[in-house]
């Protein structure tokens, strides 16, 4: 990874731990967790744009805990794809490749308001879609992600971190991921959950087989009401170094998630 690289993910801590933060992020991940025996069943439909085409992801995703600190999860994607005249690869619609996510917490301090956690995180990604090399939807190829989220949340601040490897053994998708999360809760906390928070999110990947890297930013927003979460963010490339074709241009992310 290159120097500038480096120091831009070293900034990114600094600022993680000097912001004030609240909730669960939208585009990266979080350690904190709901009671055993709870069901989420959750939705991020993500449009990606870059200079090989538009894609479309709409997973129908389902979790559960079985307890207060393991998770398993489902996601069945669907995926629209429509690839650029010059690349001749046409569009269409498929399942994607579905998802199995697996989650355990191994360490939790809690204070007086507050908690700090980390958790342990698996998500295994079975080659169920076509060979489009669409990374996170549709490549045709297994992939195992292995990282590790932290996290520290009181009743005005809330910080999550995530870093880990994606291994993909029969293609050239192998890298290093570095994720941080945080948000400006807009309303007075109140029980019911009547929450609208401002999200502010980074997402470093470092495609090392490729010698390809890409910082993202997402500008999300999120109404929490009860049991029911609505979301939607747009994500955009801050630092790029990557082959023309494999340019990441925007994304745009629309969730909703229901807690049974």
């Amino acid at each position: 990874m290159k120097l500038y690289q480096l120091l831009v993910v070293v900034f990114m801590l600094f600022i993680a731990k000097t912001t004030i933060a609240q909730g669960p992020p939208i585009t990266s991940d979080k350690p904190i967790m709901l009671g055993g025996n709870t069901f989420i069943f959750k939705t991020l439909t993500e449009i990606r744009n870059t200079n090989e085409g538009t894609f479309v992801n709409a997973p129908l995703m389902t979790h559960y805990l079985p307890s207060a600190n393991t998770l398993v999860a489902v996601h069945l994607p669907y995926v629209n794809y429509n690839f650029t005249d010059e690349s001749g690869r046409g569009s269409g619609s498929t399942l994607g490749d579905v998802n199995i996510l697996g989650k355990y917490q191994f360490y939790r301090k809690d204070g007086t308001g507050k908690t700090f956690r980390m958790v342990a995180k698996t998500l295994q990604t079975l080659p169920t879609g076509e060979d489009l090399d669409i990374e996170g939807m549709s490549t045709g190829n297994y992939s195992g992600y292995y990282g590790v989220v932290a996290g520290y949340e009181s009743l005005k601040l809330g910080v999550s971190n995530e870093i880990g490897y994606q291994w993909v053994p029969d293609g050239t998708l192998d890298m290093f991921v570095y994720k941080l999360g945080f948000g400006l809760p807009l309303l007075k906390p109140t029980y019911p959950v009547n929450q609208l928070n401002l999200y502010f999110e980074y997402t470093s990947e470092w495609v090392h087989e490729r010698d390809e890297y890409v910082l993202k930013y997402a500008q999300g927003i999120q109404y929490a009401k009860g049991k029911w979460t609505w979301e939607a963010a747009l994500q955009l490339p801050l630092v790029q170094d990557a082959s023309n074709v494999d340019k990441f241009n925007y994304a745009v992310f629309l969730g909703t998630r229901f807690i049974l």
